[in-house]
């Protein structure tokens, strides 16, 4: 067997069907389009979401809000999730690679530490970003809290 010989299975591939090629085809005269009207007419193309002159579903709703480009989305984790993981883990240091390791993020994501929850032990706490309550919470456990 080589590229010279190679076909198909018998029966596997049918022709298409010619429309417009006269009437003796049975698919001459209007080609399967009908009687008249754009649907008929070469070129036709209906618009997105026309609905035969009703008033289209986009137009109908109503607008509301927007979307901010320049927002910027964090992974929130309070600190009673870091002071289980610290204590699990037995560990001073809080850092990206760690929070990546124990699957509470992600190695593309953005992290921000929140003050949920209390904290029983100093920690050094590396994030994108800090609530206020969070930083209160570990400079209070004389820790501190490193932006990335």
């Amino acid at each position: 067997m080589d590229l010279s010989n190679l076909r198909p299975a018998k029966g596997s591939v049918k022709k298409g069907k010619r429309l417009g090629r006269g009437q003796g085809s049975g698919k001459g005269g209007t080609s399967t389009r009908g009687h008249k009207g754009a649907k008929s007419r070469s070129g036709y193309s209906k618009k997105v979401g026309f609905e035969g002159g009703q008033m289209p579903l986009q137009r109908r709703v109503p607008k509301y809000g927007f979307k901010n480009i320049n927002r910027i989305e964090y992974k929130g984790i309070n600190i009673s999730t870091l002071q289980d993981l610290a204590e699990k883990q037995n560990l001073e240091k809080i850092d990206f690679e760690v929070l990546i390791k124990a699957g509470f993020v992600s190695k593309n994501a953005l992290v921000k530490i929140l003050g949920k929850g209390t904290l029983e032990r100093k920690l050094e706490v590396h994030a994108h970003a800090f609530s206020k309550s969070a930083v209160n919470a570990i400079e209070a456990k004389k820790g501190t809290a490193v932006i990335l």
